[in-house]
């Protein structure tokens, strides 16, 4: 590599150099997380410390060398190597920043974001970052001449030198240091999803083949021999089944939490459940695998991916179904069904710009429940709020609802207290509080027509800084227990039960038992939603379904 004065700072440089250019300041620029992972407990004033460091440093060096080294040519290295610069810097900084792990799930949720979602978690930190780890070698890489090899000969015999030498480089470390490298990989395989870029081309790659996977074939059809039971010949008998964003079980006040952050639904007659275990941690697995019969127990995404959902089974069975979401959408689970979202036109004055407050996911309930007349009918509303969707927790809730503070104010949590965070997701709980409060009273106030019931589980937990960790959407075999445990809680209306073809009384006894008893998940949803509508299908398992036990022994 060369400077030239032919043309003013100008750098001369041959493709085999500009991709080892490359590779080594994207590990001194975007690796710092993984080595920092990967060395923890190490210490590298011993021998076995160095030698690991020592290790990995060329094994990143080697590997990016060699996947390049494999795509790379003359004319398209620099778009190449921009491209990737591109990527590395931003996914160093979410990942140093948060503790994110860029696997495929985590990429998911990425594309699948709305433009709301990823503008609070953009700041100046971020483009300063930006500024010096992307553009700044951006330009760099725009003063460079790749300069052609004398004959086709010496380009591939340089292309293999470069190649061989990556390979054996690679090779050699690794063996180096198998015995660490393979325990570490075995008890630690959230690692391989730490080495930037690598870790993102081969993430979107996943992602990209599944979706077109999924996108070439439609949903496969579940529960095609679902019919009514009697009970759906009763009343107006709507389900709202709420699904709640980022609310942890930790700090949720019903659950047991020191703060009070459910003070107005301690005041009604609902039953909690404590701490329920989630299917993902995130939304992208959580939703799809909540409304799905396998659940976590017996977790397949793509079998989750490839068939229709709950909602599906229940409109088969003549239930109807309507979907109302303030989040980034139903993940597949109530494509072609009925459904809306909150505007600031539908909701007035429950809007900043096209972001709506959860008040608006029920903000014309009581015209609903006058609307359903007196025909006999079961329905399921479905409401999927914003919740506690962070980094932005202080805008989950309005100013009245400003109980704890200092409240973190600022999208980089990084720099607020922990504490200031916490008050800001406590704020934030205690508006969904009053949201599902406001909807079982007004479901209450009709119950003399109408025979409702509420079910409300949040879909994933949060990190709130513990562990240096923060947001969600670890892999689920090393994520806290803080992003797996969530709220979950029920109420009916005192004719729900007879209507359902339950035993009075009985949804408050037993099953408050069982909520006592604990051990309740994602996985008891779908049977459960199932056994309170009445709805049978051969995909109904009674050992999941929690009020399986207050069906009358002859509906049984």
């Amino acid at each position: 590599m060369t400077l030239t004065g032919e043309r003013p700072f100008r750098i001369r440089a041959r493709i085999e150099e500009l991709l080892l250019a490359a590779a080594v300041f994207w590990l001194l620029a975007g690796n710092q997380p993984f080595l920092h992972d990967a060395l923890q407990g190490r210490s590298l004033q011993s021998t076995d410390g160095l030698q690991l460091a020592a290790t990995l440093v060329l094994a990143v060096v080697a590997l990016h060398v060699l996947l390049l080294g494999l795509v790379a040519q003359r004319h398209t290295v620099k778009p190449l190597l921009a491209l990737l610069t591109l990527v590395t810097a931003p996914a160093a900084w979410f990942t140093s920043r948060y503790g994110v792990v860029l696997d495929p799930t985590m990429l998911r949720n990425v594309v699948h974001t709305d433009v709301a979602e990823a503008s609070e978690l953009l700041g100046w930190p971020l483009f300063v970052h930006l500024a010096l780890y992307a553009a700044a070698p951006l330009a760099l890489l725009a003063l460079v001449e790749v300069q052609p090899h004398p004959s086709w000969r010496d380009a591939v015999q340089a292309r293999a030198a470069l190649l061989l030498g990556a390979a054996a480089v690679l090779a050699l470390s690794l063996l180096a240091s198998y015995q660490p490298l393979a325990s570490m990989m075995r008890t630690h395989k959230e690692l391989r999803y730490r080495v930037t870029p690598a870790n993102v081309l081969w993430s979107v790659g996943a992602v990209a083949a599944a979706e077109l996977r999924g996108a070439a074939q439609p949903r496969q059809p579940i529960g095609t021999d679902a019919r009514p039971g009697p009970a759906q010949r009763a009343r107006q008998r709507p389900l709202v089944l709420v699904v709640g964003e980022t609310a942890r079980a930790a700090n949720w006040g019903l659950a047991g939490y020191a703060r009070d952050t459910t003070p107005r639904l301690r005041q009604l007659p609902v039953l909690d459940f404590g701490a329920v275990q989630a299917c993902g941690t995130n939304t992208e697995v959580s939703v799809p695998c909540l409304f799905a019969p396998v659940g976590r127990r017996d977790y397949d995404e793509a079998r989750i991916r490839s068939q229709e959902s709950l909602l599906h089974v229940l409109a088969r069975a003549g239930v109807a179904v309507h979907w109302r979401d303030n989040q980034s959408g139903c993940k597949g689970v109530c494509d072609g069904l009925p459904g809306d979202r909150p505007t600031p036109a539908s909701a007035p004055g429950l809007c900043e710009g096209e972001r709506c407050r959860d008040e608006a996911l029920v903000h014309d309930i009581d015209d609903r429940l006058v609307q359903l007349g007196g025909t006999p009918s079961t329905q399921v509303w479905v409401l999927h709020m914003l919740g506690n969707h962070g980094p932005a927790y202080f805008r989950r809730h309005p100013p009245p609802f400003t109980a704890y503070e200092p409240e973190c104010r600022d999208e980089d949590l990084g720099r607020c207290s922990p504490q200031a965070i916490v008050n800001a997701y406590d704020n934030a709980l205690r508006y969904t509080d009053e949201v599902l409060a406001r909807t079982i009273e007004r479901l209450a106030a009709h119950a003399g027509q109408v025979d409702s019931a509420l079910l409300y589980v949040s879909d994933h937990g949060e990190s709130l800084g513990e562990h240096g960790l923060y947001l969600h959407g670890l892999p689920y075999a090393i994520a806290p227990d803080v992003q797996k445990q969530v709220p979950m809680l029920f109420w009916a209306s005192s004719g729900f039960e007879p209507a359902a073809g339950l035993q009075a009384g009985c949804l408050m006894g037993p099953l408050a038992q069982r909520a006592r008893a604990g051990g309740v998940a994602h996985d008891h949803i779908f049977h459960t939603v199932l056994g309170l509508l009445d709805v049978q299908t051969a995909l109904h398992e009674p050992s999941l379904d929690l009020v399986v036990g207050c069906r009358a022994a002859s509906a049984r």
